[in-house]
């Protein structure tokens, strides 16, 4: 069984270097109480609006919400909603200095509209072009000057073109030079571009699409064989399948364990990827056994599916949980 006080003063010594892509999640909140006489879709008048840190940066919050330290390194444009990025890690207390802006690059936004506790509309701001070799030199370089500082180091990527299959692979050997245990968030583009990684971290989507296979959801040999057919493509030295309401799966290629998701009241689920990749890094960062990694974060996603909108896990909360379920 888990010390939950232990785990929290583990947590609190760690630094974990997270790579990818940062965002702006944009939510404006109303009421509808008429359709439109333009065409036949709701009218939402305003309450409210609010921004959060997304992505990447959503990450650097759940790992300083865990009482860890986030070190950010990610690219934004040169515009008002990169002002909104330093704003958002500035009232966080988090550090810009890993945060390069680009010249004639959108800073991704995801609009959300919600009505009470509906999710009406999203509308996404972005560019998905591949960043310059000169910016993977920059942030390689700024990567090289914090290692000896670093105990974990996180990929999280959407896409968006922070992350390349060269810059991948150079930041890995890296952190095998020094030992430092590598956790990805994958997505298409470069789902493949992993080897060696300490753990990967796909949901079941991103692998059946990854892999171009299909299988029930509910066949666990099939999982566990599409697992060894991933590791055959891409060796790593373990995967994590979050398996949404049916928990998560994590093999080491020699030990399996699935974990059942606890019953939650959900209201959102966006977000909880990054509070699974993050808890997953700093258990596996401070030592945990593979089936305590996994039955740690699937506890953690499943905890943050209950607010609406992405917000970061209470670490207080999950290590109440942790003692009352045994873990």
């Amino acid at each position: 069984m888990v010390n939950p006080e232990k785990l929290r003063a583990d947590f609190s010594n760690l630094n974990a270097l997270i790579i990818g892509d940062v965002m702006i999640d944009s939510y404006v909140w109303g009421k509808v109480s008429r359709i439109s006489p333009e065409a036949p879709v709701p009218i939402v008048n305003v309450d409210r609006r609010e921004i959060r840190l997304g992505g990447a940066g959503n990450v650097a919050l759940n790992i300083k919400a865990l009482g860890a330290n986030p070190i950010l390194c990610a690219v934004t444009g040169n515009d008002d909603e990169s002002r909104n990025v330093s704003y958002l890690l500035a009232k966080r207390k988090l550090s810009t200095d890993g945060i390069f802006s680009i010249n004639d690059r959108l800073t991704t936004v995801k609009h959300r509209i919600l009505a009470g506790s509906q999710h009406m509309m999203r509308i996404d701001t972005e560019t998905e072009e591949e960043i310059a070799d000169i910016e993977k030199e920059r942030i390689l370089d700024y990567i090289k000057g914090m290692l000896d500082q670093i105990d974990v180091i996180i990929f999280e990527d959407y896409d968006k073109g922070v992350l390349s299959e060269s810059l991948i692979q150079a930041v890995v050997e890296l952190a095998k030079k020094e030992s430092i245990p590598t956790i990805v968030d994958p997505k298409k583009r470069n789902f493949l571009s992993y080897k060696g990684v300490s753990l990967f971290k796909p949901n079941l989507k991103e692998l059946k699409e990854g892999l171009k296979i299909e299988f029930d959801k509910n066949d666990l040999n099939a999982l566990d064989q599409s697992l060894n057919k991933l590791n055959e493509v891409m060796p790593t030295e373990s995967s994590m399948v979050t398996l949404s309401e049916n928990g998560v799966y994590i093999s080491d290629f020699k030990n399996k364990h699935h974990i059942n998701a606890h019953k939650r009241e959900i209201a959102d689920v966006s977000g909880a990827g990054d509070t699974v990749v993050s808890i997953a890094a700093l258990c596996m960062a401070a030592g945990l056994p593979l089936d305590k990694i996994a039955a740690i974060s699937n506890l953690g996603g499943g905890l943050v599916c209950e607010h609406l909108g992405v917000v970061p896990i209470n670490l207080d909360t999950l290590l109440s949980e942790i003692t009352r379920l045994k873990i």
